[in-house]
């Protein structure tokens, strides 16, 4: 009830604010603060999955374990790493620099430090043992683990944060990783994960292609080149294996190629034209044996016999469309655009609370991170109604104490709720961030409409977003991609921004530059700031 009488007054004020007058001005602060609502639900679940898991901590290490069943004795880079504290890293990055910079900052030292086997390749570490797990280092699970937490783990946070102590951690890894790893040839299967080379190989593509963008170094994209060689010029075409599967574990392949070949068309457009055809000839064929009837993909299927492998539709089905909006983007293939576009409607029909992943929260999360970055790109009101129903699906399977489901999927529960919630706000997010806050933005006509509030007195920034990726990573394009975070309205610095508000100490122009660093503004208990830029 106190929620709902918030947003009344939220509402009443945009209704009788001076200025704001017409009725789609009305219904765009309406929706502001309806998404100010859902922003603030995303956000507080994501703090709250950090603060449950924290109560988990090895006293000794300061590291998370594994799962808080079976595996919670134990840290593993392809899971604790990659997938759950690489996210804590994020949300707090976000919502609280103060654990950000310390918590946060001293488990990387710790990692660092107690899981470094090979050079500074990490290896699975056991809390009581004190040490590592085996007594003898098994290469392949090292380079496995180590691919797995750079691209899973690392990558996302260079994405949003940009030169940071994790990336110095990959880039130590990444000096060391060539002496042992080149690319992964014929192993099908590696403890539970089948097809681990093209994982592997899928994972390095995606590493490589986006440092190689982030330090302008072209020895990393040499070695994304000697990958991409052996699947696109003949020794292991995709589409004549009798294996290829298409949800989480395999799907990386593909968007790793399609990666390698937007940075091939733009510095090296002969390798480009010698992918070109096997490219186009594998994405076809995935097109024309990797569907079923609703245009979703499933999750195994034989390229060379169009025999389904595995029938389950892969909740990462966003992960696959990436790779052909890629290629859509430097090729102009209109059919790989119109595959994703076909599906939307029969998503939003059919796969409404579908058993992703048997209900998996982690099958929902990669469904959900599918739909969220391909909607920042085709604005399809179908894909939003669906991905505002699913979110809420999805929420409800944290528990009161903030762990998920309690395994190192968990992260990912955090990573789709900030993207959702970085959505909900157009990228604009105030520091310091508390519970109570809540801001929302909606874009109209080409004029962005924010509602802020809190319940209690508040002053701080308001902080805008900017071109990520040209600027942290320094990529040519925006292509799709997995795990990053999208932007939305970006503060240009080289552009004037016209503010209109409710309150008089923001109001005339404002640089790019000023939205970026943040404009300082000031909320007693109660009250709400409205205001409409463009």
């Amino acid at each position: 009830m106190k929620t709902r009488l918030f947003l009344l007054s939220v509402l009443l004020a945009a209704f009788s604010a001076p200025g704001f007058s017409s009725q789609k001005e009305k219904k765009a602060y309406e929706t502001a603060a309806q998404n100010g609502l859902l922003a603030n639900e995303a956000f507080v679940r994501s703090m709250n999955f950090v603060k449950g898991w924290m109560q988990h901590r090895d006293s000794a290490s300061g590291l998370i374990p594994t799962n808080l069943t079976a595996a919670k004795d134990i840290w593993e880079p392809h899971n604790s790493a990659a997938d759950n504290w690489a996210f804590m890293v994020l949300t707090t990055y976000l919502l609280d620099k103060d654990l950000y910079n310390g918590t946060m900052l001293d488990m990387l030292h710790s990692e660092r430090k107690l899981t470094s086997r090979v050079k500074s390749l990490p290896d699975t570490y056991s809390f009581s043992k004190k040490n590592f797990v085996t007594e003898t280092p098994d290469m392949h699970w090292i380079i496995f683990g180590t691919a797995e937490y750079m691209k899973d783990g690392i990558i996302p946070l260079c994405e949003y944060i940009g030169k940071s102590p994790w990336s110095d951690r990959m880039m130590e890894m990444l000096k060391d990783l060539p002496e042992y790893y080149t690319l992964f040839k014929d192993i099908d299967k590696l403890g539970p994960y089948k097809v681990a080379s093209e994982e592997v190989n899928g994972d390095m593509l995606q590493t490589l292609v986006r440092v190689f963008w982030f330090t302008g170094d072209e020895k990393f994209l040499d070695w994304a080149v000697k990958i991409g060689d052996f699947y696109m010029l003949g020794e292991r075409d995709l589409d004549k294996i009798p294996y290829l599967r298409l949800r989480d574990h395999g799907c990386e392949i593909i968007g790793g190629l399609s990666e390698l070949y937007v940075a091939l068309s733009y510095v090296r457009p002969e390798k480009k034209r010698a992918y070109q055809e096997p490219l186009h000839r594998l994405l076809d064929r995935v097109l024309a044996v990797g569907r079923n009837s609703d245009g979703l993909f499933y999750n195994a299927v034989n390229p060379v016999t169009g025999s389904v492998e595995d029938r389950g539709i892969a909740d990462t089905w966003g992960y696959t469309f990436d790779a052909f909006y890629a290629v859509y983007l430097i090729d102009r293939t209109e059919k790989y655009r119109q595959a994703f576009l076909s599906m939307i409607s029969n998503l939003n029909k059919k796969y409404r609370n579908y058993p992703w992943e048997g209900k998996s929260m982690d099958g929902y999360a990669d469904a959900l991170e599918s739909g969220i970055n391909l909607y920042n790109r085709e604005k399809v009101p179908q894909l939003k109604e669906w991905i505002d129903n699913e979110m809420k699906v999805m929420w409800k399977i944290q528990r009161p104490d903030g762990i998920v489901e309690g395994w190192h999927g968990d992260g990912n529960f955090a990573r789709t709720s900030i993207m959702y919630g970085l959505w909900k706000t157009q990228g604009t997010h105030l520091q310091p961030w508390r519970s109570d806050l809540k801001i929302g933005a909606e874009m109209n006509n080409g004029k962005l409409y924010l509602a802020i509030s809190a319940e209690k007195e508040w002053q701080g920034k308001l902080v805008f977003d900017f071109n990520r990726h040209r600027e942290n990573l320094h990529l040519p394009i925006d292509y799709p991609r997995i795990n990053q975070f999208p932007e939305w309205f970006i503060a240009r610095p080289e552009k004037s921004y016209s503010i209109v508000s409710d309150n008089n100490g923001l109001k005339g122009k404002y640089s790019g530059t000023d939205l970026r660093n943040g404009l300082t503004i000031r909320l007693k208990p109660g009250e709400q700031l409205l205001m409409e830029m463009k």
